[in-house]
């Protein structure tokens, strides 16, 4: 929890800032981004763990790049995320993992993440907004893919790219712990009210 603890009260800054900074109520940013009134006030007040999921609505909503809520600015053309200080987003208690290593700004958004997968996780995700793609590369054991109807296995070495604007899953189908790459691509965030796809 006390590692948590700042990430969140930097959530909630970020989160504010945009929201004043669009001249936005709290009951508009929760009806156009779908993420309820009560869950927006813990947010800001730095109280709640928003999951992926929320925060990718709530950032495209605000038309930031998700990097934008979840890291403090940095000036330069640099950023540079070094090791072990990327902001953790998702864990699991089998000793998962998602860490956010870096990404652009909107309009288009291409966000690199680390992921470890304990023995037998498995995180899903909504669709995300239409047009989303990722590319995902195995580092270590075993990856499951799981893309509206279809699923796949990957090993060690394997590469494969999907649309994730359907309702998608990575899993870990072995005994021993598995370590992916991922890029997310993610176009015109924040240019035009977009709905999610619902498509499998």
């Amino acid at each position: 929890m006390d590692e948590a603890t700042p990430l969140t009260r930097l959530i909630g800054e970020r989160v504010r800032q945009e929201r004043q900074a669009h001249q936005w109520t709290l009951d508009y940013l929760a009806q156009a981004s779908e993420v309820s009134r009560r869950m927006l006030i813990n947010i800001e007040q730095g109280v709640a763990n928003p999951s992926v999921g929320i925060l990718l609505k709530l950032s495209d909503t605000l038309g930031v790049a998700l990097a934008a809520l979840v890291e403090a600015p940095a000036p330069g053309k640099l950023k540079v995320t070094p090791s072990g200080t990327g902001p953790v987003l998702w864990s699991s208690p089998a000793g998962g993992r998602a860490v956010l290593l870096g990404s652009t700004a909107a309009p288009d958004v291409v966000e690199l993440w680390d992921w470890r997968l304990g023995a037998g996780d498995r995180h899903a995700s909504d669709a995300h907004v239409a047009g989303t793609r990722e590319l995902l590369h195995v580092l270590g054991g075993a990856v499951t893919i799981e893309v509206g109807a279809q699923s796949v296995t990957l090993a060690t070495g394997d590469a494969v790219t999907f649309h994730s604007d359907a309702p998608h899953a990575y899993a870990n189908p072995g005994t021993a712990p598995a370590r992916f790459s991922l890029s997310v691509f993610e176009p015109a965030v924040g240019v035009a009210p977009r709905a999610r796809s619902t498509h499998a």
